[in-house]
């Protein structure tokens, strides 16, 4: 059935649509209040340019629909997460911001932590930077005696001498107690600090009486560092309450996205984005803010600087939703728009001459190969020393960037003797392809391996094994260990320009490929130095190897110990003659 034909059976109901490539993939998700009007739209009339080139490789299209329109755009962007399409706008970049936490533990402790899901979870922030946050940290665990270990210990730590923590390790602590300082410590981050700033300058004062200097500038250094953590900035609200304020500018071309948030009657942080959008500015900005949000926890209140999101995001987010008219919430929201203004007239021309140098690149590289323009890249290399911990890596580039949730490690087989790097290709190849049909996941564009025919051939033996068609090539270095050609199946070789976006985009891969699996091998290596032979001993843990450690000191000491010694570590005797045996036959 032609596209011409479908369109005539497309309801006028709300729903989510999906236009799909040549390949099956689906490339687009959207909403729409009226699916017939809306997907008709994509082929009449004209579009810009980059709208004109996704509509061209639309060969067909599906549809769901839905009760109302909002829920048209729930299903729209659990889409979009199943299947990442490329014209969508995805939340793909590594940013995130740190927060400080206050665990959720029987003894509990406060780290800076960038990982933040839908969990009950005491949170504040989000920070500027992880500097900010891990000074404020700092500060904190000088103030309030939570614990500062990782793993209780059997006796006090230094902290406790210091008057910095409550010492649980030896002490009883009341779960009172805990919740009395949990408030202090939120009291605190919301710039109730009068207290302990009258109680700092008392001990100040009193310690520069007693000629104790040193300790009296620690505690003004402290009392400036509470002012400098604590700063009121300007935002003229009434309230502490936590809320984002939300700003949004565009052109034919780009749509501009910045988010402040203002926790505790300050400014924290803020989050900038400019990105190309396809059709309309609403459903690219929804898409944005509602992936964000998904990531990041909701505040109290929202101010979005145009009415019209406020009927969305209002239900899906049960928050309050407002565009402020008057007074300083609106003014809070002019700077917001303001700066929203100066990204999108500052940052256009860079996303674009960046666009050019990634999807410029990819389009050029399936032009080279022949094949469709490979949005999916997969690049391997390996790294081994004289056969020893061999490794490989798996490096993922999607529209030209690195993707690097998608890169991954393997350790390779020891256990008996490969032939090289080609055995090895053949392992990780096999490992990674196999897991990829068994879990039903997307397959690449196109995959690159470091290395010559040998390394092709073994690869390509193992992708047929699988029944797998996907475009592979070589990419060979010259004699300086730098990206020279191109490789084929066939044994064609593809030379390269240098200093073309083409060359440039190969060589970085292959670097970074090479990276990538070089740290890990020497990670490797690293702990395989201080390895003990203690790691091999059937029944020997870390628990009993410490033991054993802390008391003989060395394993000759260990080797020389009689059972009765062994035996008063609480070591059973099946272990203690493993232990002989293996220390003996080494």
């Amino acid at each position: 059935m032609t596209i011409k034909e479908k369109l005539q059976n497309v309801p006028q109901q709300p729903g989510s649509y999906q236009m799909k490539d040549s390949s099956g993939n689906i490339i687009y998700v959207g909403k729409a209040k009226n699916l017939k009007n809306r997907i008709t739209s994509y082929f009449t009339g004209s579009h810009d340019y980059k709208t004109t080139k996704m509509i061209s490789l639309i060969d067909t299209f599906e549809y769901i629909v839905t009760s109302s329109e909002l829920d048209a755009l729930i299903l729209e962007i659990d889409l979009i997460k199943k299947y990442q399409p490329r014209y969508n706008i995805l939340l793909t970049d590594d940013k995130s911001y740190p927060y400080i936490e206050i665990t959720q533990e029987k003894h509990p402790k406060l780290v800076v932590t960038r990982t933040v899901n839908k969990k009950k979870r005491q949170l504040f922030g989000p920070y500027p930077n992880v500097s900010a946050a891990r000074e404020t940290l700092k500060l904190l665990n000088k103030l309030y005696p939570l614990r500062k270990c990782q793993k209780l210990p059997k006796e006090p730590c230094l902290y406790y001498y210091l008057g910095q923590c409550l010492a649980p390790c030896i002490n009883k602590v009341e779960k009172s107690t805990y919740q009395a300082i949990k408030k202090d410590i939120t009291d605190f981050l919301k710039g109730h600090t009068k207290d302990v700033i009258a109680d700092l300058t008392k001990k100040m004062h009193k310690a520069s009486e007693a000629l104790e200097f040193e300790r009296a500038q620690e505690y003004r250094d402290t009392i400036n560092a509470i002012h400098t953590t604590t700063k009121r900035q300007e935002v003229n609200l009434n309230d502490l309450k936590d809320r984002d304020i939300i700003a949004i500018d565009h052109d034919e071309y780009h749509v501009a996205i910045e988010i402040f948030f203002v926790r505790n009657g300050k400014i924290n942080a803020r989050d900038q984005k400019l990105i190309p959008y396809y059709i309309d500015v609403e459903s690219s900005v929804l898409d944005y803010i509602i992936q964000f949000y998904q990531t990041y926890p909701l505040p109290k209140e929202i101010f979005v600087s145009d009415p019209m999101y406020i009927s969305y995001l209002e239900p899906l987010f049960e928050i309050k939703v407002m565009t402020p008219q008057r007074g300083p919430k609106k003014k809070l929201l002019d700077v917001a728009r303001l700066n929203a203004k100066e990204t999108l007239r500052h940052q256009a021309k860079i996303l674009e001459r960046e666009q050019e140098k990634t999807f410029g690149a990819i389009d050029e590289l399936g032009e080279t190969l022949g094949i469709s323009t490979p949005y999916h890249i997969e690049a391997f290399d390996n790294s081994h020393t004289f056969g020893t911990y061999p490794v490989s890596s798996l490096v993922v580039f999607k529209n030209g960037k690195p993707s690097k949730k998608d890169y991954r490690k393997y350790k390779l087989d020891t256990s008996q003797k490969q032939s090289g790097d080609t055995d090895q290709m053949k392992e990780v190849f096999y490992r990674r392809y196999r897991r990829l049909l068994l879990e039903d996941q997307k397959h690449p564009d196109l995959i690159l391996v470091d290395g010559g025919i040998q390394q092709m051939n073994a690869a390509k033996a193992i992708l047929n094994s699988l029944d797998l068609d996907i475009p592979l090539v070589g990419m060979v270095k010259s004699e300086n260990h730098k990206t020279h050609h191109l490789l084929d199946t066939d044994t064609n070789t593809i030379e390269l320009k240098v200093g073309t976006k083409l060359f440039n985009l190969l060589s970085y891969i292959q670097e970074e490929a090479h990276r990538f699996a070089i740290t890990f091998h020497k990670d490797l290596r690293h702990k395989g130095i201080f390895k003990s032979v203690l790691d091999d001993i059937e029944g020997v843990g870390d628990i009993t190897k410490t033991k054993l450690l802390k008391t003989f000191k060395t394993i000759e000491n260990i080797k020389q110990a009689n059972d009765e010694a062994l035996k008063a570590l609480g070591i059973n005797q099946k272990t203690i003659r493993n232990i002989k045996e293996a220390l003996n036959n080494k």
